[in-house]
């Protein structure tokens, strides 16, 4: 029974090459006496994370690999490695050094102990732990997220964003299929996504600090919370990519509008020529915020790959306004005249349109 796989570590990872012996080493003095394997899930980093994470497997068993190629976001990532391992516990940790890997033997035995408890979760912010050198924006920040997240929360959980605990592997694979696999928090994904509340254990470690690779943390990482905590609260209604579609489209309005005044009543070109301006600049404006992020997980890079997807788009949503238009017209002839639901309905079919073809034909094909 010793010799039996206990705890899977999954570590999912872009541009930390620097990192993977040495995380390695650490888990290896951490963990001791331990059946343990590390999972690497990297999304195809240009720095070769992979390779190096390759080379040490070839000389240690417990080090796998999963790279993926076409697909990035550090949930799914996280999923796709939870579901790869047979051991009866999993972890996730960040490749970045920064997560304490001494408490993972604490987590364990807590869940050894008790055979209720479904996860252990290291904590920041309970007596003990710490953040390190968080300057005051990052600490208010992290509270302000933690405060948004007691609306989907199921649980009292004092650091619901953290990316460091232990689960049973048998919780995960139940609900995997519910799982949103939205951003970079996993934990909140699983917490919310239970049909039941996870009875869970919180311990404390203090948040190191980086000292090889860059920060993934950006404007771009705390979009993608808000939209984990919009499909958790609104995405059975209306699902989020849609809907990050749409208030992009709705911004994009705004621009057509702006530019349309300044090359037609501020520079006094011809409607026509204001009109064919303002609506290229509206559609360019619409591919690259989609692109970067209702569609950051499918995103297109390299400047053939960009061109090929905007004229794509460009033809999708040329159609759309036809049809938007062409349905309007109609139910306004045969409805007499009521204009406002008439448009709004011929907005709606345009949206519908442009959401479904732009998914399948720009970002659907590679």
């Amino acid at each position: 029974m010793k010799d039996l796989l206990e705890l899977a570590i999954v570590i999912p990872t872009f541009n930390e090459r620097a990192n993977v012996p040495t995380l390695i080493a650490r888990l290896d003095q951490a963990l001791g006496d331990l059946r343990w394997e590390a999972i690497f899930v990297d999304d195809n980093s240009p720095d070769g994370t992979a390779d190096a994470a390759r080379e040490l497997a070839r000389v240690d068993p417990r080090v796998r690999v999963i790279q993926r190629i076409g697909r990035r976001g550090l949930s799914s990532a996280c999923i796709e490695g939870m579901c790869a391992t047979a051991a009866p516990l999993v972890a996730v940790i960040d490749g970045d050094l920064q997560h304490d890997e001494t408490v993972l033997p604490a987590m364990v035995e807590a869940l050894r102990a008790d055979p209720a408890l479904d996860l252990v979760v290291g904590s920041r912010f309970v007596a003990g732990g710490g953040t390190g050198d968080w300057d005051r924006d990052r600490v208010a920040k992290s509270a302000l997220a933690t405060r948004l997240s007691r609306h989907v929360l199921k649980a009292d959980l004092s650091d619901p964003m953290s990316g460091f605990f232990t689960v049973r592997t048998s919780v995960v694979r139940a609900i995997v299929p519910d799982l949103s696999a939205i951003g970079f928090k996993i934990l909140l994904d699983i917490m919310t996504t239970s049909p039941r509340p996870l009875n869970f254990r919180e311990l404390p470690y203090t948040f190191r600090v980086r000292t090889e690779g860059e920060s993934k943390l950006d404007h771009v990482v705390a979009m993608e919370y808000l939209v984990a905590l919009y499909d958790r609260m609104f995405g059975r209604f209306v699902p989020v990519r849609f809907a990050m579609f749409s208030a992009i489209g709705v911004i994009g309005v705004g621009l057509h509008m702006a530019m349309l005044s300044l090359f037609y009543v501020v520079l006094g070109t011809s409607f026509l020529t204001g009109q064919i301006l303002a609506t290229a600049a509206a559609m360019t404006f619409n591919f690259f915020l989609n692109n970067a992020l209702t569609y950051r997980d499918l995103r297109l890079k390299g400047w053939r790959k960009l061109l090929d997807g905007w004229v794509s788009f460009c033809v999708v949503c040329s159609v759309g306004a036809v049809a938007n238009v062409g349905i309007a017209s109609f139910l306004h002839d045969v409805r007499d005249g009521a204009w406002a639901a008439s448009a709004l309905v011929g907005v709606l079919v345009g949206a519908v349109w442009n959401y479904a073809l732009s998914s399948r034909f720009t970002w659907g094909r590679y």
